[in-house]
């Protein structure tokens, strides 16, 4: 069966139509009776005996253009060419481009932009390599690095695979915070060639955003290029969840009037955001923070031969607990997920302390659904845009890059994230604070800007910026 792509609303058939053998009229038949609703037709191509028609046909449900399609197949006389839809046509070509900031129109333009003149500022560069910053693209130019192997939802894809995402990253970037971002995907898993090929190709970029690594490699490859490269290293999928998660629940421990210094939390899901999201709540003053995974609770009893484990059990859970989630969440204030969907049950919650607070993050599907838990919680988010409070990445790195591009900062380090999280969480005021409305949109221009002036003082205030931006 033909594989049909599909976006909930509309399709496009490109048929191509022997005009000896079938009328236009079949196949407007065949696609109204297989559920279909031929909303525009457009000609591409037409001869004396044959004629290509791109049909946009709406349609309710993905079995239905199943049905379209095997319905065309089945009439003599029509060649199903190609079904689309708005998401697939948006991607035809890839979603981005490289422009020039100025024309070439004469000799004189080449001759400056090119040879000869161009070579007066290698040499300028090449006695002073600070000047790439302010004469080449360095200075605006963050590169999206990804080995395909822990994609979305969607597991070890590959690199070829994980170009739509990393064109998507790129987007963001430039949309949110005009950013300059290129997708560079991979074609290996091994750890030293990703370090050593991200290494040779900083020298074109300002910062590095790695994306979609699968753990635990990934903290290797970010500590190693943190610790070799002198420009920002920033793994979004641990860190940019851990800083939006942070905000989201600064601003839900002041709805229920909580210190976080007090407040008991537990982590679900113990990988890489897992382990990141608890450094920074460690980092931002909490105490009490658990961990469980599905072999259980991460206990200082036990030693782990995952390092990263053996970390967390060294620096959580002082009370020693043992056992699984019934356990690590009796009389918890806080429930924060990044683990497998539908595992929190309701009974589970109401062991909790009362008004608990949970970031049910796992996607696509939550470890629970808000409906399910509404009445029994004091503020629930998700990280799914069709509920209220998604714990969405796109708050947090266009704003950390813009402001560590804009005073070359030479990395980027707990207290910029910090500042990420409280920028973050201050653009809602105590007014519009609600349970309902913990978290900013990803449309709110205020985002970015908060967010990036505050990481430029905290990289200066840390002494990792290299530039006094202007305001």
């Amino acid at each position: 069966m033909r594989n049909v792509p599909m976006d909930g609303k509309t399709i496009i058939l490109r048929i191509e139509l022997d005009t000896q053998k079938v009328y236009f009229g079949a196949a407007a038949t065949a696609i109204e009776q297989a559920g279909g609703d031929i909303i525009a037709i457009d000609v591409i191509q037409t001869g004396r005996d044959r004629t290509v028609r791109d049909l946009t046909v709406k349609v309710s449900e993905a079995a239905t253009s199943e049905r379209i399609s095997e319905a065309l197949e089945s009439l003599p006389g029509i060649r199903l060419i190609n079904v689309s839809d708005r998401t697939f046509l948006l991607h035809l070509g890839g979603k981005i481009s490289v422009q020039p900031k100025t024309p070439i129109q004469n000799r004189d333009d080449l001759s400056r932009v090119y040879t000869p003149e161009v070579a007066r500022v290698c040499n300028a560069i090449h006695e002073d390599l600070s000047k790439a910053y302010t004469l080449t693209i360095k200075r605006n130019t963050v590169a999206v690095v990804s080995d395909g192997t822990a994609v979305l939802g969607l597991g070890d894809i590959g690199p070829y695979a994980a170009m739509p995402v990393m064109e998507g990253k790129a987007m963001l970037f430039k949309q949110f915070a005009d950013v300059d971002a290129f997708p560079i995907c991979l074609d290996t898993q091994d750890t030293e060639a990703i370090i050593a090929a991200v290494k040779a190709i900083a020298p074109g970029f300002g910062g590095i955003n790695l994306e979609d690594i699968s753990s635990p490699r990934c903290f290797e490859i970010e500590q190693r290029l943190r610790e070799e490269l002198d420009i920002p290293v920033f793994h979004d999928d641990q860190h940019g969840t851990a800083v939006v998660l942070y905000a989201g629940l600064l601003n839900a421990l002041k709805l229920t009037g909580r210190n976080i210094a007090d407040a008991r939390i537990v982590v679900c899901g113990i990988g890489a955001a897992g382990t990141a999201c608890t450094k920074m709540l460690l980092a931002g003053g909490a105490r009490h923070v658990t961990g469980v995974d599905r072999e259980g609770i991460i206990c200082r009893d036990h030693h782990y031969p995952n390092g990263m484990w053996q970390w967390y059990a060294e620096h959580t859970n002082e009370e020693r607990r043992n056992g699984g989630l019934a356990e690590a969440i009796k009389d918890a204030d806080v429930f924060i997920g990044l683990s497998a969907g539908g595992i929190l049950k309701r009974e589970l919650i109401q062991s909790m302390a009362p008004d608990p607070i949970i970031f049910a993050m796992a996607n696509p599907e939550p470890e629970i659904r808000p409906e399910a838990a509404e009445d029994i919680v004091a503020v629930i988010a998700t990280g799914r845009s069709d509920y209220p409070n998604q714990i969405n990445n796109v708050l947090c790195f266009p704003g950390i890059f813009r402001g560590a591009l804009d005073c070359r900062a030479s990395c980027i380090n707990e207290a910029m994230k910090l500042a990420a999280a409280e920028a973050i969480a201050s653009v809602i005021s105590q007014d519009e604070l609600s349970p309902l409305y913990i978290i900013p949109s990803v449309f709110n221009q205020r985002v970015v800007e908060e967010v990036r002036r505050r990481v430029v003082q905290a990289a200066i205030a840390s002494g990792v910026a290299r530039k006094q931006p202007r305001e």
